[in-house]
């Protein structure tokens, strides 16, 4: 864990919080970890053949977390580890392309993409106009060739994949009036499936051995089969979509055939 999160204002962030009342204050958040150390670090778990994760929320912990994955690949380790740095809230328009430069996955939690009391009312307020723009950037990420892939971050938040790819497509969360958050960075439906399926897949290792993460011959045949076809219906109806079985390994453990 690089940083801590928004809400309570220790969150790395490259400049400080404001106030209530909009003025800039003393407090830019916490690096967990000194910068230069995270380098070492990383580097010395690379050299190791160690995967690393990093949580990072704000600017500052992402610019860090791609710094020292920089540094382990100037040193010479840049195998096909998958290192990944999980919830990229607020990324500085600088480093989006980095995440693909470096080939770090972008490990998003796309439920949290919206507005909510927690976004609107202890997070916008804090950051500014301007930095707040920069959350859950998904759509630029992608655009600039970065691997998405997604996960719940259960049990902080619910787990349930189809409401966060409702999300990440709508950026909205279901059968909510508001309007959608930041709409330019959301994902096609074939993205948002894709990095909760086979995104996940990859980043867990499981594509190497089993084939997990595809519909595909020879791949291992776990799936959820579904009450509606989400790619016919309307975007803000994705959510209502439920899951009538679900199979591993081509065993069904859920539900009716």
């Amino acid at each position: 864990m690089q940083d801590g999160v928004c809400e309570n204002f220790t969150a790395a962030m490259l400049s400080p919080y404001l106030d209530g009342h909009g003025h800039a204050t003393d407090n830019a958040g916490h690096s967990f970890v000194d910068a230069e150390e995270l380098k070492e670090i990383v580097t010395a778990l690379a050299a190791e053949g160690f995967q690393v994760h990093v949580h990072a929320i704000g600017d500052r912990g992402t610019r860090e977390a791609l710094d020292a994955f920089a540094a382990a690949r100037t040193a010479g380790h840049d195998g096909d580890l998958r290192h990944h740095i999980a919830h990229i809230q607020v990324v500085h328009p600088d480093d989006g392309p980095r995440f693909a430069e470096l080939g770090v996955a972008a490990n998003a939690q796309a439920l949290w993409a919206c507005h909510e009391p927690q976004m609107d009312e202890l997070t916008i307020p804090f950051l500014g106009d301007e930095r707040a723009t920069w959350q859950y950037p998904f759509g630029s990420l992608h655009r600039a060739g970065a691997r998405l892939v997604m996960g719940s971050d259960w049990p902080v938040t619910s787990p349930d994949p189809i409401a966060a790819i409702h999300t990440a497509v709508t950026r909205t969360a279901y059968d909510d009036p508001r309007e959608p958050f930041l709409p330019e960075q959301a994902l096609d439906l074939t993205t948002a499936f894709a990095a909760y399926t086979s995104g996940s897949a990859w980043v867990n290792g499981r594509d190497r051995t089993d084939g997990a993460g595809v519909l595909a011959p020879g791949h291992v045949a776990d799936l959820a089969v579904f009450d509606r076809d989400p790619f016919t219906a309307p975007a803000e109806e994705i959510a209502a979509a439920r899951v009538v079985s679900t199979w591993v390994s081509g065993d069904q453990v859920f539900g009716v055939a």
